[in-house]
């Protein structure tokens, strides 16, 4: 499933609630230019500006309301390593820190106006100085997840023609094993208290770096950022956002929050929206945890030690949190949580509300969830137009199973990708008619609410049924002794391909009799869903493979059903 975890597609418009007129105590914060533009932009009411730069039209107005005592003490950005290391800045000190940092990225390193930048950094406050840096200076960030292999980082670095790259310790020896073969590469710069032959420490550059540096002048339609996809099909593509589709619409999904939290890997889109763009443009505060690794106790400490009050993950991270005891823990702030990436289970949203009292309000291309509806994504967002269309573009009753799409033409909406890099045909094959195909299939209710079916790729078609992987593992959820589950075709001689569920057992479940829980598990899917669904092969295993960002790698699991490993 295509959304925020690759964004292949779109740039997303996420409402949580509707927008108040208070924020941080200041009541007529919001008439300032910094919100109401964007109000007006996307309501129609005012025309798409020109030019727009998020650094100097968001990121430095909130400085000058900072400077005028007219914003709380709110820090910008607060980030703490788990282990009694925090850093703080204001807007003013993110400002003053990002133009050092833009300094070194255009006086040290040359790097001009268009120029691509690969940076693959863990969660570190220097990945939001360079990412603000790039602003500044019209740079194209090209963000890598930190567990990159040397093949990946060679693949992207020849692909997108980059001329520099800024790492880390762990990442730069693989970088030096495929720095001969990449012709566009000129700089190498090192996040890091050492050096290291033939790197420019980036550390000790930016800290000597003047903070005199005026941002460039760029068009709305430049391009700001480049996120290749996971390559579900064939190799991974390189989709581009200009400053519109990422840095001028109004996303929303936190609301006019003090403190947002997203548990995203810097690699990730979702990283982006939910820890740059989306809280900077209501002055809210970014935090983060370094998180080498992503545990339930250190989440759940996080969440009583600080007064956070939105959390963003993937759904595997609400998976993972329903599995303790939850009453041990008192949360200091947390009213809002948020998933994005995949679908939440039905019977995950439901623990979690009942040992927290907090819904997980599910993040899609284009929806909001503002009305829980149990199994829905919910509506499409305002000035939106989403459908569910068949295969000549036309769109399906209330119902009926389709592909869903955001109609495009005759006037492409605002926060759409711009393209996909040297690809025309990609980038052809993502319009049909009007719309333009998200690769999700769905259905639409009588009241506007849709759900999720499965990816196009991943709809498994036995005996002529077809067959959403979602429904399947949602139903297996629900039985005590799953804890994690995926669903993926496998070939079968007799029906072509066959409903397999991998299941990871609950910690608090023990069976030696694993044939017969598998016929349990079986007969529980056929008394709650329909039966033709029900899996008819069953492997338990230790733990699902994952991406970094904790998404579940069905297509791994589908390869090796059917051999193409």
């Amino acid at each position: 499933m295509k959304l925020l975890l690759k964004l292949r597609t779109l740039k997303s418009l996420w409402t949580l609630k509707p927008p108040n007129r208070t924020f941080h105590g200041h009541p007529r914060l919001l008439a300032s230019d910094v919100y109401s533009q964007y109000e007006s932009v996307r309501r129609g009411e005012q025309e798409i500006p020109k030019y727009f730069n998020f650094a100097s039209d968001v990121l430095d107005k909130w400085s000058e309301i900072e400077k005028a005592g007219k914003r709380s003490s709110n820090p910008a950005f607060w980030w703490v390593d788990g282990k009694g290391e925090e850093v703080k800045w204001s807007f003013e000190e993110l400002a003053f820190l990002s133009r050092k940092a833009a300094n070194v990225l255009t006086k040290v390193c040359g790097l001009q106006k268009g120029d691509r930048i690969v940076v693959i950094l863990p969660r570190i406050p220097e990945w939001w100085l360079v990412n603000v840096a790039c602003m500044r200076a019209g740079i194209v960030l090209i963000p890598g997840i930190s567990t990159l292999s040397a093949k990946d980082i060679l693949y992207r670095l020849q692909s997108s023609k980059a001329t520099c790259i800024v790492t880390n310790d762990t990442a730069a020896p693989a970088v030096d094993s495929v720095a001969s073969e990449c012709q566009f590469l000129k700089t190498k710069l090192i996040v890091s208290k050492g050096g290291r032959e033939g790197w420019l420490n980036f550390t000790d550059l930016y800290r000597n770096q003047s903070a005199d540096h005026s941002c460039v002048k760029t068009r709305i339609q430049d391009p700001m950022s480049i996120f290749f996809t996971s390559g579900t099909t064939g190799s991974p593509k390189m989709t581009e956002h200009s400053q519109g589709s990422l840095g001028r619409v109004d996303v929303g999904c936190t609301g006019h929050s003090d403190m947002i939290w997203s548990t995203a890997d810097t690699g990730w889109i979702l990283a982006s929206l939910s820890s740059v763009f989306d809280p900077w443009v209501f002055g809210s505060c970014v935090f983060i945890h370094k998180l080498p690794q992503v545990e339930s106790a250190d989440i759940l400490n996080t969440l009583c030690k600080f007064p956070i009050d939105v959390l963003v993950g993937a759904p595997t991270l609400f998976r993972m949190l329903v599995q303790n005891d939850l009453s041990n823990y008192k949360f200091m702030n947390l009213k809002h949580c948020m998933s994005g990436g995949e679908p939440v289970n039905p019977e995950v949203m439901e623990q979690w509300k009942s040992k927290t009292g907090l819904d997980i309000h599910e993040v899609y291309v284009f929806y909001c969830k503002t009305l829980i509806k149990p199994g829905s994504m919910g509506k499409a967002a305002p000035l939106y137009d989403v459908q569910i269309i068949d295969k000549n573009a036309n769109i399906l009753p209330p119902g009926q199973q389709g592909e869903i799409a955001v109609r495009s033409k005759p006037i492409r909406p605002i926060g759409f990708f711009s393209e996909y890099v040297d690809n025309p045909k990609k980038t052809a094959e993502s319009e049909r008619g009007d719309f333009y195909v998200t690769g999700d299939r769905g259905t639409m209710d009588e009241d506007g609410y849709f759900q999720f079916i499965g990816r196009y790729d991943d709809i498994i078609i036995s005996s002529g049924y077809r067959i959403g992987p979602f429904e399947v593992e949602s139903a297996l959820i629900e039985h005590p002794a799953v804890a994690e589950t995926a669903v993926v075709s496998s070939p079968d001689p007799l029906r072509g391909e066959v409903v397999k569920a991998f299941v990871v057992l609950s910690p608090t479940f023990s069976s030696s009799d694993l044939e017969s829980l598998a016929c349990d598990l079986q007969e529980h899917v056929k008394k709650t869903t329909a039966p033709y669904k029900y899996p008819r092969k069953v492997e338990f295993v230790q733990e699902l493979p994952k991406t970094v960002t904790g998404k579940i790698k069905r297509n791994e699991l589908r390869n090796k059903e059917w051999g193409r490993m």
